[in-house]
């Protein structure tokens, strides 16, 4: 593939750079920097996630109870209801942090998969750009992987299953939205959502300060 390079001014509204810092950059070393970024960001996210109480004891991708029973919490807890409920959300964010591995090896290789044009798309997109290339490259592959392991977790759980039955029903009179229908769907969803968001979140640290991850590619396309 021929060698192209970037105009000064595109790189420098990508990357944050001047005219002059960004013209010795070209769009094979921002492939190469996207690609060190995505895979840096996918373990990050997994290592964080993929542990006892990654989900569970992080507030900002912990995983609360579904639908309409999350409404009726305070009810369920007045009918002594209280430790079932608790049981449940441990089992669904446990459940996650139990499916969040299987995730590695399919995100590491559509890192490493990134043509040179879905790179500079990233480059030049918006906040969430890694986020929307990890969603449209993998959700549907890894809900069918994490689903079985989600199903595993939960299904100890009587809750669970009870939740189902009255969510199916309620969800046919149109009170419940279909993803909120399943636990085991719905913790599914939930927690590819977190580890999307935990990617994005370590590409931002990623572009706050390259020099600090030690990668040269990344310093060269992220600093300036």
């Amino acid at each position: 593939m021929k060698r192209r390079e970037f105009t000064a001014a595109t790189a420098a509204a990508a990357f944050g750079m001047t005219a002059g810092e960004a013209q010795a950059l070209s769009e094979t070393d921002a492939a190469s920097g996207i690609r060190a970024a995505l895979e840096r960001g996918a373990k990050a996210a997994v290592s964080q996630l993929g542990r006892t109480d990654g989900f569970l004891g992080d507030p900002r991708v912990r995983i609360p109870l579904p639908g309409f029973l999350n409404d009726a919490a305070k009810l369920l807890k007045a009918t002594g209801q209280q430790r079932k409920l608790d049981e449940l959300v441990t089992a669904m964010n446990r459940a996650a942090e139990a499916a969040v591995p299987e995730a590695k090896t399919m995100l590491v290789s559509a890192a490493k998969a990134i043509s040179v044009d879905d790179a500079l798309k990233i480059v030049r997109g918006s906040e969430t750009s890694v986020t929307e290339y990890f969603t449209a490259k993998t959700r549907s592959p890894l809900s069918e992987k994490f689903l079985p392991i989600v199903t595993k977790a939960t299904e100890k759980v009587s809750l669970a299953d009870r939740y189902n039955a009255v969510a199916g029903k309620a969800m046919g009179l149109g009170l419940v939205k279909k993803e909120d229908a399943n636990v085991q769907q719905y913790v599914t969803g939930k927690a590819l959502d977190g580890l999307y968001l935990m990617i994005g979140e370590e590409e931002k640290k990623i572009r706050a300060d390259p020099v600090k991850t030690g990668s040269a590619i990344l310093k060269k396309v992220f600093g300036g």
